[in-house]
């Protein structure tokens, strides 16, 4: 699992039994998600199409750092399958799980577009050499 992003968690995240708010957890990873799915697949137009069960495990209190972890699962025509933790980086438990989550990439008339894509592929293995060797000049 990668670990992009963390969040410290602030006054305006809590719910009012002091601990971060399950809806607020949920917009961050459906946030990652679609960062990642519009990354990978070269897409601005990405959506989340589904998420499966969600299970809050543990949570976090005002002042704790939480992680989230995106892997790829499998590469569809016009989607891409992730899996999602979240990780409380104070007390080292894990938050929640989601198992699958669905993102598809559309056209600009709205209807699933295929990306031709079949694996992970990191920013710096899409650079063209020509270019970072006339960078290298410099």
């Amino acid at each position: 699992m990668r670990f992009h992003t963390r969040k410290w968690i602030k006054p305006e995240d809590l719910n009012p039994n002091g601990t971060l708010f399950g809806g607020r957890l949920l917009e961050w990873i459906d946030e990652e998600a679609a960062l990642y799915a519009i990354i990978q697949l070269e897409n601005p137009r990405t959506v989340t199409k589904f998420m499966s069960e969600i299970n809050f495990i543990s949570s976090a209190r005002q002042g704790d750092i939480v992680e989230i972890g995106i892997d790829v699962l499998h590469f569809g025509k016009s989607s891409l399958t992730l899996s999602c933790e979240v990780r409380n980086k104070m007390t080292r438990e894990v938050i929640i799980t989601i198992d699958k989550i669905i993102m598809v990439g559309l056209s600009e008339d709205g209807s699933p577009m295929p990306h031709g894509k079949t694996q992970i592929e990191f920013v710096k293995d899409r650079l063209d050499p020509s270019t970072e060797a006339d960078q290298s000049k410099d």
